[in-house]
């Protein structure tokens, strides 16, 4: 696995990624729709963050964006903690560690730049990946409001520096 940086003509290729990663929750949500065109335009978060891809032969299997602190937008997280945004990995190569490498790297970029927190906003219907941020340390802090008709949570993990 090769871990790189993101790049303009990744921009594709991480998109369908995206799509294909949150497929299988197409049928949990009310508006599938909306949630369609945002997780389709996973690229337009580098505006945001540092987007990280995880490559195997030449082809995107997992991404992950890091937001530093003061860059969050998520009301529900304290601007001045780190945060991670949308972790994909191809559902062909879920459970090969891919996840929680991409994790592992947002958490140790927290940690250089002197972070006391790093949150996340995910859900339960999210049946790999909270279990994994729940065993990395992640502590639920409060429900936030639902997204298309699916409860979603603020998880945040105290960084020792």
């Amino acid at each position: 696995m090769k871990i790189q940086s993101y790049k303009d003509t990744d921009k594709i290729e991480l998109n369908r990624l995206a799509l294909e990663a949150f497929a299988e929750f197409k049928g949990q949500y009310d508006n599938w729709s909306q949630v369609e065109s945002k997780v389709c335009n996973m690229s337009s978060l580098s505006d945001k963050g540092e987007i990280i891809v995880a490559r195997k032969l030449d082809t995107i299997v997992g991404a992950i964006v890091f937001v530093p602190p003061g860059l969050n937008n998520n009301p529900n997280i304290d601007n001045s903690w780190a945060s991670i945004r949308m972790l994909v990995v191809s559902p062909e190569h879920r459970r090969e560690g891919i996840g929680k490498h991409l994790t592992k790297l947002c958490i140790q970029k927290a940690k250089d730049i002197g972070a006391s927190n790093i949150a996340l906003h995910t859900s339960t219907i999210m049946e790999i990946a909270l279990p994994m941020y729940l065993e990395m340390g992640f502590i639920k802090i409060k429900d936030v409001e639902p997204i298309s008709g699916v409860e979603y949570s603020i998880y945040k993990l105290e960084l020792c520096i």
